[in-house]
């Protein structure tokens, strides 16, 4: 395997990682430690049935209104379909989201952009419906 392929592989495994972090903090209602897989910046972009939102404040703020229990936070579960390299420190993934909830499921796709920042990978852009 090359150096740029084994790259690859391991950027791979490590965006995998921030997701299923992020399905733990979720299915645990910690929105915060859901939060903590995007770009702590104002220009974080997050497009959604109800438009575009930017910012990470923003972002979490409306998860809060949106997912305000438990129940209708429910389980988190991620199905990736593609991750594909952009550019050099750059992602996408594509995939499809399933909460489990009491409150009844929901379920839609997404495309989200990773980037690596300081050392990290970050989701900076997220299109989910």
């Amino acid at each position: 395997m090359s150096c740029a392929a084994q790259n690859i592989t391991k950027d791979k495994e490590a965006i995998l990682a921030v997701m299923k972090a992020q399905e733990t903090a979720w299915s645990n209602n910690d929105l915060e430690g859901f939060m903590a897989g995007y770009w702590k910046n104002d220009s974080l972009k997050f497009f959604g049935s109800s438009g575009l939102t930017k910012g990470w404040e923003q972002t979490l703020a409306n998860y809060k209104k949106g997912y305000p229990t438990k129940e209708h936070a429910g389980t988190l579960t991620f199905t990736i379909r593609d991750i594909s390299p952009i550019s050099e420190n750059s992602y996408w993934v594509m995939g499809a989201y399933y909460l489990k909830r009491s409150v009844g499921d929901a379920n839609g796709v997404f495309m989200i952009i990773f980037k690596k920042i300081d050392g990290e990978w970050k989701i900076v852009a997220d299109m989910s419906c």
